[in-house]
């Protein structure tokens, strides 16, 4: 394991405590357990990967718009306003 430090809040770390009592944890394998779900939930792909996902995706859907490519910002626009 690797040491290392952080700040928190006073609020943050009474949570944590507290939350580590409940669960008969410590504070620290909260944080590890926390650090853990977000770097699996994270998004980690690279930039080649995303190009090649961006581009299988070009056609594959339908707007049923027949002016969608001159008139995109127009429809950004409108869809926009209209949230």
């Amino acid at each position: 394991m690797v040491r290392t430090q952080i700040q928190l809040t006073e609020d943050q770390a009474e949570a944590l405590k507290r939350l580590a009592t409940t669960r008969h944890l410590s504070v620290a394998e909260l944080i590890r357990q926390a650090i853990d779900k977000m770097i699996k939930s994270a998004v980690l792909v690279d930039i080649e990967e995303r190009r090649r996902r961006a581009i299988e995706a070009a056609g594959r859907f339908s707007s049923g718009l027949k002016n969608l490519s001159e008139k995109h910002d127009e429809y950004f626009v409108e869809a926009i306003e209209n949230k």
